[in-house]
């Protein structure tokens, strides 16, 4: 039986700080969900709430700003009509069978860090995959939900744990090119304030951590790292 996996990815938003509309970030579903599929997984995208997700603006290759330009895989992807029919209509969470998938990635982008700690569903689903041992991943700005788990036992599943995130080096590079301050918060100063050992490669590189069974990837270039740590964890070489 080949192995189930569940991608997360958000909910279209509207960014509180620039005003703009958000979503979730191309590479990291496309670039996880190619490396699950050639390993021979079966895949289910799905978001909180259900329905039409969208990309972050910038992480469409196809965008003008050409921001993501050299994001071939991505590309790929969105041109194949049957997985973008995947995006019209994503399952809500809450409509899944989840003692059926064996492991979880939470995507990032932008509408992330807008809906992901406020969303009590979401939040016990991924406590749950977590405690009962099976794989559990965040990816980018998706570890921001990291942020709300706490464990049966009331410690913040972070507490004392290797994770890493969309870092402090990358928020300034975001902030600048913007000319202001792009995200409510920062994860490396929470998460580290949580007692977590935040550890970041340098920015945009790609990196990936295993922590027992908790996988996290820094940004969008890491969604094949922690992919493969995924698979891993599951017992399957790509």
């Amino acid at each position: 039986m080949s192995k189930q996996i569940l991608l997360i990815v958000a909910n279209p938003s509207t960014s509180t700080t620039l005003g703009i509309p958000v979503g979730f970030w191309a590479a990291e579903l496309i670039h996880p969900y190619d490396a699950f599929i050639k390993a021979g997984c079966q895949v289910t995208i799905a978001s909180p709430k259900g329905g039409k997700v969208e990309f972050d603006s910038l992480s469409d290759p196809r965008d003008a700003s050409g921001y993501s330009k050299d994001d071939v895989l991505s590309l790929q992807y969105i041109n194949q009509p049957d997985f973008m029919q995947l995006l019209e209509k994503t399952p809500a969470i809450d409509d899944l069978d989840m003692p059926n998938f064996d492991a979880i990635v939470v995507c990032g982008g932008q509408s992330p860090m807008f809906t992901f700690r406020q969303d009590q569903s979401l939040v016990q689903l991924f406590t749950n995959f977590y405690e009962t041992g099976k794989p559990t991943a965040a990816l980018c700005h998706g570890t921001c939900l990291l942020l709300e788990i706490k464990l049966s036992h009331g410690e913040y599943l972070i507490q004392g744990k290797s994770i890493t995130g969309f870092a402090n080096s990358e928020e300034d590079y975001a902030d600048q090119v913007v000319g202001q301050k792009v995200m409510p918060f920062r994860i490396e100063d929470e998460a580290k304030q949580l007692g977590a050992n935040f550890v970041t490669e340098a920015p945009f590189s790609p990196h990936a951590l295993r922590d027992g069974n908790l996988i996290t990837g820094q940004q969008q270039n890491s969604g094949l790292e922690t992919a493969k740590l995924v698979l891993e964890a599951l017992g399957i070489t790509l």
